[in-house]
């Protein structure tokens, strides 16, 4: 499939979560599920080891329970004392958006078993099988950074996704649900659908010297 005009730069800086723009209705091609995957396989990993794995969702029951129990998991952010809508609630400008990202998880959270593609990007665990006591930057650091290449892919086809992971709190459920061995551990959730908005601009975020350090703290 032919991509959006979009140069690095812009790809790169308006690529957003989409909850409520996503297309509950229309059916995404495997082919193009598939043509994002294959961009997303690119990215580098530990030792070039490639531990990942990808599984994704299409068949409605499956998504159905997938959707209760991320629903589940979301109403438990929801209630909890770090959900978005009470984070920097003493800023104006900053509670503002947060409250505004509360509703959209809020919305996608009683919706996310009606998307048409759920993809879970998975980790396999290597040795005894166990998460590394030390150093788990480098397991993670090798599926999340191919995560973010199926996003960008994805973006760039006129797809909405989002970067989620409350499910996990429930992660034995979602590994009994579709098979996984022991060995496999999930990193996201990310929702996959045709985008029904009009464009995306950069997100306003903090100024780089506020979070900037070179050479020390």
């Amino acid at each position: 499939m032919s991509t959006l005009p979009l140069s690095p730069d812009e790809l790169l800086t308006t690529t957003r979560s989409v909850r409520k723009r996503l297309d509950l209705t229309r059916p995404v091609p495997m082919e193009l599920v598939r043509e994002c995957l294959e961009i997303a396989l690119q990215a580098p990993s530990g030792s070039n080891r490639q531990g990942w794995q990808w599984i994704v969702v299409t068949d409605p029951a499956k998504r159905d329970v997938i959707g209760r129990i991320y629903q589940r998991a979301v109403h438990g952010y929801l209630a909890s004392e770090g959900s978005a809508a009470r984070l920097f609630a003493d800023d104006p400008d900053r509670a503002e958006v947060q409250r505004r990202v509360e509703e959209s998880v809020a919305w996608l959270g009683d919706r996310m078993g009606q998307v048409p593609v759920l993809l879970i990007p998975c980790v396999q665990l290597h040795g005894d099988g166990q998460l590394p006591a030390a150093n788990q930057a480098g397991l993670w650091g090798s599926v999340l950074p191919a995560a973010w290449s199926y996003m960008l892919a994805a973006r760039a086809r006129g797809l909405g996704t989002a970067w989620t992971t409350l499910h996990l709190a429930y992660e034995a459920e979602v590994a009994e649900l579709l098979g996984l061995p022991e060995q496999v551990r999930q990193a996201a959730l990310i929702p996959t659908a045709w985008y029904t908005g009009a464009g995306f601009r950069p997100a306003k975020r903090q100024p780089l010297d506020e979070v900037l350090h070179v050479d020390r703290w």
